[in-house]
């Protein structure tokens, strides 16, 4: 990949979204919608692997892509310098020290019970006083969750498979997480089912920190035209996620 620089860019933008000489994107393998990586192999696929890359090009810098294994573990980063430009889920917490694009991709949050646990049948079902749910620290749906339920109660795990683990493990009431993924561990369990409505809408964007506010600018033109263009909706396709949809 080419380090020239078109004249194209502002020098502000390539100050904030390239400061060191290369896009340094943060990619949340916890989030199985957005990016994948396959057993054994080191290459990154998956939506937000796609558009780090495509907005490396446009840059005209090499991408460093910075793994994370959880949300809330970017987020931390954050603080730390370690990105440049985040691909997360809206949140009003968030927002405080990150500023975000408009969504790009919207996904589901959802409830995984017991499959006997007749008490639970739809996601309001849950919010009740001594139900305890597992959640991954600082996720979205946690967040949401920690601002939205009246009695049920929320217990972290380090990452979203931990508070699986933790379900499946303890005599935890259910487990939140982003449709996809605990469909699939339903999948693999006929002792679980996923509730079938959905307690939140996830909107993931791209997100830079507060301050930058040439890179919002350029970085929000960008995901405009990957939208208007049909690159986001190729993109899930090619990695097996067709059945997330792409924000209006």
């Amino acid at each position: 990949m080419s380090n020239h620089q078109p004249n194209a860019i502002p020098e502000a933008v390539l100050r904030e979204l390239a400061p060191h000489g290369a896009l340094r994107a943060a990619i949340n393998l916890g989030n199985s919608v957005l990016a994948q990586r396959q057993p054994n192999e080191e290459k990154l696929t998956g939506v937000s692997v796609d558009l780090a890359d495509a907005l490396g090009r446009q840059l005209g810098v090499p991408v460093e892509h910075v793994i994370f294994d959880a949300a809330g573990k970017v987020f931390e980063a954050l603080a730390e310098h370690r990105w440049d430009v985040a691909f997360l889920a809206i949140d009003p917490t968030r927002g405080e020290q990150i500023a975000f694009t408009p969504p790009y991709v919207l996904i589901e949050g959802a409830y995984l019970v017991r499959a006997d646990d007749n008490r639970f049948q739809c996601s309001a079902d849950l919010d009740r006083h001594g139900v305890r749910i597992s959640v991954g620290n600082a996720s979205a749906y946690a967040l949401f969750l920690g601002r939205t339920l009246e009695h049920a109660s929320l217990e972290s795990h380090l990452t979203g498979h931990d508070a699986f683990t933790a379900f499946l493990q303890s005599d935890l009431d259910a487990t939140a997480g982003i449709r996809q993924v605990v469909e699939a561990y339903a999948a693999n369990n006929p002792e679980l089912r996923v509730i079938d409505d959905s307690f939140m809408t996830i909107r993931q964007a791209i997100g830079v920190p507060k301050a930058h506010s040439a890179a919002l600018a350029f970085v929000t033109g960008f995901i405009a035209a990957q939208k208007t263009q049909g690159r986001i909706a190729d993109s899930l396709e090619r990695s097996g996620q067709s059945a997330a949809k792409v924000a209006p």
